[in-house]
């Protein structure tokens, strides 16, 4: 009798195998997203640093974040990672926590 297919144990070592490899790939996606993420912080405060100049070149004055979402120059005050940002007394850009 020549029968085709997988044995139990064959099976089992399979799903065994795919586990392992799960285990070992899910921690470093979710430790990359969050460099991702942080990354992507840094590079956002950027952005509205240079934005804040183009505001400040055409108003002459230093924006508020808010005149900065109004009037669509940033499309939103956060980061990509949640944390919120800030724009003090002298125009500088600096995430604020959380």
């Amino acid at each position: 009798m020549n029968e085709k297919g997988f044995t139990l144990i064959e099976m089992l070592i399979v799903l065994m195998v795919i586990s392992v490899l799960l285990l070992i790939t899910i921690p470093n996606v979710t430790k990359h997203n969050s460099m991702i993420n942080n990354k992507g912080c840094e590079a956002f405060i950027k952005t509205v640093q240079a934005q804040v100049k183009a505001y400040e070149m055409e108003k002459n004055a230093i924006p508020t974040l808010q005149q900065l979402v109004d009037e669509k120059y940033i499309k939103s005050n956060q980061c990509p990672n949640g944390h919120k940002i800030q724009i003090d007394s002298n125009g500088e850009v600096s995430e604020s926590g959380s």
